[in-house]
């Protein structure tokens, strides 16, 4: 979710409430578009991290510090020079726009006290840090823009600084019902998008929810609407806009998983299929999401290779399964060659010289059957060909199924490794990955490179009852979990005809109790390739029961005795043990 302006308000409400008055102990200037403000309010010192990157423009409180370059950029000196040890003395949103504006309070060269102003605009890839006098004139910015890269307003010393109109939007603080109507009948397009095209501040994930709250498909045109409906809308979307102007924020992240999807201040009750962690400050919020969804991008990055391979393995082993099945399809007549030759071999003895067919009852169904056959062959001969074909058949039937159980195989170990690609969460999970790959020949090992040392885990899980639960996050912790961890009373856990991790819980020689057994099944489900489905199937079984066959790959086993269960995939509430 980008930047909205009801963000930008919790923000804001947070900064007042931790660093107004506060003192501009230092100032840094880690990167080409990034502000680290070290300032001291009444107790302690926090950091403000300001970036105006044109990828990602945040601003959020932090204890961490960042390196910085050994010689200060010039904007840092020229901000050090003005205002450090200067006090913020106010900090504001204009209207609902994502900008905050810092007013700083500061001694001059000759002691007098003066007053700038610290403009931070969060506004996508336009994103800037803009430093302005009493008057209101630029003295210097982050990003120079000058009027050949923007027709709508020049960034630059000696400008005067305002706040371009150019999507003529309106503040949704306290408008009128008439001007609310007024907007969105105005605008020729679904009343979702009506609502973010017309007020300042909101993102298209607020319009859905305020659709959501008053009960309108998001998509219906705002011109279609009667007066009823648009004037139900304006009381949800004003009770909505009431938790901004009464500072009511509930900061949270919306997760599907272990993936944080969604961030927001205000509770987003259309999220329901989401699990929601809440969390008090809109800044660890920022600093959750965004490091999260860093760290998930970067694994899938890094795991690109991985993947490539396994799904080229994939798609060639699908292929050969497809045309494997067909060749067998081929094969399902062997048994009439067989019956055709017996038949000639009975009834044969009476056919004349050249027929082209032989009509006979067919004893094993006691039906008539006409069998065509080559009149330049004598009975015998016609026997012995489709006996032959009958052979021919049988044997390519018993290959091709020993051949379509081995690519079948093949097929639900790469779509194993392909899940184990899914929730991996460390480049050491990849590490290991990797390692198995090598080790069943899909990647080839470099002369040069050592073996590495594995130091990824399996998941570590607590039931509500107390018991500990592991979940392997490959094929080699799922052997290693099955046959080196757990003992022979433990309880082993597996989707059933699915692709997906091995699931032990460690009993301690006690009786699981029902709750735990669901728990465990739970996490079967959702580290499965059924993952996200209403109800999978479970086999679970004493660790005793399960088997290694001779020769098969990592994570293979196989049981003839097992216990199954319908459950849902959803592991909200199982404690994970970090």
């Amino acid at each position: 979710m980008a930047f909205d302006g009801i963000t930008i308000a919790n923000i804001v409400k947070e900064l007042n409430d931790t660093i107004l008055n506060g003192r501009i102990a230092k100032i840094a200037q880690p990167e080409n578009d990034e502000l680290l403000l070290t300032i001291k309010p009444a107790k302690g010192q926090v950091r403000l991290v300001i970036s105006a990157s044109a990828s990602l423009p945040l601003i959020y409180l932090s204890r961490d510090n960042k390196p910085s370059p050994m010689t200060a950029p010039n904007f840092c000196m020229l901000l050090r020079k003005h205002i450090a040890n200067g006090r913020i003395v106010g900090i504001s949103q204009p209207s609902l726009e994502r900008i905050i504006r810092f007013e700083i309070e500061h001694l001059d060269e000759l002691g007098d006290l003066c007053r700038k102003s610290l403009i931070v605009e969060i506004m996508g890839k336009h994103s800037n840090i803009i430093f302005c006098n009493e008057k209101g004139m630029i003295i210097d910015s982050i990003k120079h823009v000058s009027a050949q890269m923007s027709s709508v307003r020049e960034v630059l010393p000696g400008r005067e600084y305002f706040i371009p109109d150019t999507m003529k939007k309106e503040n949704p603080l306290g408008i009128p019902e008439e001007n609310f109507t007024q907007e969105l009948r105005s605008k020729p397009m679904p009343v979702g998008k009506a609502i973010y095209n017309s007020f300042t501040g909101i993102s298209p994930v607020v319009a859905e929810e305020i659709c959501y709250l008053a009960g309108i498909d998001s998509s219906v045109p705002a011109s279609e609407m009667s007066g009823d409906l648009l004037a139900h809308l304006y009381r949800q979307f004003t009770y909505f806009m009431e938790q901004v102007t009464e500072s009511k924020f509930s900061p949270a992240i919306y997760y599907d998983g272990n993936e944080p999807k969604e961030f927001s201040s205000l509770l987003l009750t259309h999220f329901s299929n989401y699990q929601v962690k809440s969390y008090d400050s809109i800044s660890e919020v920022i600093r959750t999401y965004y490091s999260s969804r860093d760290l998930i991008t970067r694994i899938r990055q890094k795991s690109s290779d991985l993947r490539r391979v396994v799904q080229t393995a994939l798609e060639r082993n699908r292929k050969k399964y497809d045309l494997q099945l067909k060749q067998l399809r081929d094969t399902e007549n062997r048994d009439k060659y067989k019956v055709y030759g017996e038949l000639i071999h009975t009834y044969g003895y009476n056919l004349e010289e050249g027929a082209k067919e032989l009509e006979a009852l067919n004893y094993y169904t006691n039906e008539m059957i006409k069998i065509p056959l080559d009149p330049q062959k004598t009975p015998q001969e016609n026997a012995k060909k489709y006996f032959d074909r009958y052979n021919k058949q049988k044997r390519t039937f018993e290959a091709l199924s020993e051949l379509i159980k081995e690519t079948k195989d093949e097929i639900d170990y790469l779509e194993s490794v392909s899940k184990s690609l899914d929730i991996a969460r460390s480049e050491d999970d990849l590490i290991q990955i990797k390692e198995e790959l090598i080790e069943s020949g899909f990647i080839r090992r470099k002369q040069s490179a050592k073996k590495v040392k594995i130091t990824s885990k399996p998941f570590h899980y607590i039931s509500s009852d107390g018991f500990h639960m592991y979940v392997g996050k490959n094929n080699l912790q799922n052997e290693e979990l099955t046959f080196h961890f757990a003992n022979g009373g433990d309880w082993w856990f597996h989707a059933k005809k699915a692709p997906g991790s091995h699931v032990i819980v460690k009993t301690n020689g006690e009786e699981l109790p029902d709750r735990t057994f669901e728990e465990a099944a739970r996490l079967a489900a959702h580290y499965s390739k059924n993952s996200g489905a209403e109800k999978v199937e479970v086999d679970y079984v004493e660790k005793k029961q399960v088997k290694k066959p001779n020769g098969s790959k990592p994570g293979f086993v196989v049981y003839y005795t097992n216990y199954s269960m319908m459950i849902d995939s959803d592991i909200t509430g199982i404690q994970e043990v970090q």
